[in-house]
């Protein structure tokens, strides 16, 4: 079965939806108008921010904020170029953000607050007018702050995946399958960090040192280990493993699939046994050099998409390496056509994630005009109980929304991370794609992304062109993070 990209079809519940026809899909499911219609007053897109209940599994339903009265919210699929209307409604009883993550668009439709973009008000809505791009899988989310409060923000069902069509087919496949992965029900602790050595690239010694050296003094001090949160259940698509539809497969067949991670605070994997993933692009941008991997590791709210040629025939689970996440539902089956039986489960051999392996080796030729670099340090449980995170020994003030960096249109900047701590941090800028041109260490070039991991003890540079005229944020995606500091603003003039 030959399917283009334009093709409508289901497979797997809401795993692959696909536009068809002259119109597009729209998020509530019916044809779009034409961008002439939209202009005279009608949207092309719509979609509602409610409160609701998920059925994850007959025994396991959730109470969340959703989009469209689903989970994950629909699937948008943009044309790179040409401009859209979105009204987004919120009919909660609180004022609502929506990002277009990975989209280089204004400030002002953006959908955060530090920016300046506009809160849509409790039941009320805003009507934004953009032109997507780049090309590529990109999603949208809210982008509220929790703080304490784990039933706002990232924590809520507010999550849809994006594809903005490219302008050339970006090359062929039989089927393309999307998938959401997401925990629900969380709870704070003072433990249950997810292993931290997948991540390939060694500790700073100094880095170690001095990190390890803030931990002991804050713990002599009588302090508690900051808080943490943990998840009851999990779920691909809403759906936990083996009560979703399966995926439906045929020998033979290469299966695209798009991978996000849209979790608030949790870094996942993804492993399907007997089968390896041909990794074509991160964040939704083409990578320099394709490679197989037996397992994918993804930051919070990256996305990967690899080709996986379906040459081994059974009944399989898809699923977290992690073993207590899988069974609790961090799973979908994949069926090949004429199998039946039990989904089965075989650990991969062992691996890590080098982003290095998808880069060119070597500096790039384009020199920054100037470099940014941080420190980034964690004050342990001094927020009440929550880890405060700095940057240059400042965390970002939510009230003055300070500090702001200044940077001058059309110039070249390098961003140096130096992470005094032993978690991960999924960096994300705001209206760019940047360059990874250092990954500890060694140095790389031609790799696009908007979000990359920054190693425990470790370090990264990227580089951006400052072409995005006013207010873009950076922060770490990890949402406690976040929220307790590890945010900055850029200033364009």
């Amino acid at each position: 079965m030959s399917i283009s990209r334009r093709d409508a079809l289901k497979l797997g519940g809401a795993s692959l939806l696909a536009g068809g026809g002259a119109g597009v899909v729209t998020a509530c499911g019916s044809k779009a108008p034409s961008s002439e219609s939209a202009a005279a007053g009608t949207a092309d897109y719509t979609v509602r921010i409610a409160t609701g209940r998920v059925e994850l599994a007959p025994d396991t339903v959730v109470s969340t904020t959703t989009y469209n009265g689903q989970f994950p919210g629909p699937l948008l699929r943009f044309t790179e170029g040409r401009p859209v209307v979105v009204d987004v409604h919120n009919d909660t009883g609180t004022p609502e953000l929506l990002h277009w993550h990975g989209q280089r668009i204004p400030a002002e439709v953006d959908g955060a607050s530090e920016e300046g973009t506009p809160f849509i008000p409790a039941h009320g809505m805003r009507r934004l007018s953009f032109t997507p791009g780049p090309a590529g899988f990109r999603f949208y989310h809210t982008h509220v702050a929790a703080h304490g409060d784990l039933t706002r923000s990232t924590y809520t069902g507010q999550v849809g995946p994006v594809y903005i069509e490219p302008k050339a087919d970006p090359g062929a496949y039989d089927q393309e399958v999307f998938l959401t992965l997401k925990e629900f029900e969380p709870s704070l602790s003072h433990g249950g960090d997810m292993a931290q050595d997948f991540l390939a690239g060694s500790e700073v010694p100094d880095l170690k040192q001095r990190g390890e050296k803030a931990m002991a003094e804050s713990l002599a001090r009588g302090m508690p280990h900051g808080n943490e949160v943990g998840y009851r259940v999990f779920s691909i698509n809403g759906r936990k493993l083996g009560h979703g539809r399966p995926i439906k497969v045929r020998s033979g067949q290469r299966v695209l699939f798009h991978v996000l991670n849209a979790s608030a605070t949790e870094i996942r994997s993804l492993a399907l046994p007997g089968h390896t993933f041909k990794v074509v692009a991160l964040d939704g941008n083409p990578v320099p050099r394709q490679a197989n991997v037996p397992v994918l590791w993804i930051g919070t709210a990256e996305r990967v998409s690899a080709l996986v040629e379906m040459n081994h025939p059974g009944v399989w689970v898809l699923g977290d390496l992690a073993d207590d996440d899988r069974k609790n539902g961090m799973g979908a089956v994949v069926e090949y056509a004429g199998r039946t039986g039990s989904p089965q489960w075989t650990a991969p051999p062992s691996s890590t994630w080098d982003y290095r392996t998808f880069a060119h080796s070597g500096a790039t030729a384009q020199r920054p005009d100037h470099t940014f670099d941080f420190l980034v340090e964690k004050r342990n449980a001094a927020d009440n109980g929550f880890n405060i995170w700095t940057l240059n020994g400042v965390p970002f003030n939510m009230n003055t929304n300070k500090p702001v960096m200044d940077v001058e249109h059309g110039k070249r900047y390098r961003m140096r991370f130096r992470n005094a701590t032993d978690d991960i941090h999924p960096l994300h800028l705001h209206r760019h794609t940047f360059e990874v041109t250092h990954i500890a260490g060694t140095p790389t070039h031609g790799l696009l992304k908007d979000v990359v991991m920054l190693g425990g003890y470790q370090t990264v540079d990227f580089d951006f062109t400052a072409d995005q005229p006013g207010l873009s944020l950076f922060h770490c995606h990890q949402q406690l993070h976040m929220d307790y500091g590890f945010m900055t603003l850029l200033r364009c003039t």
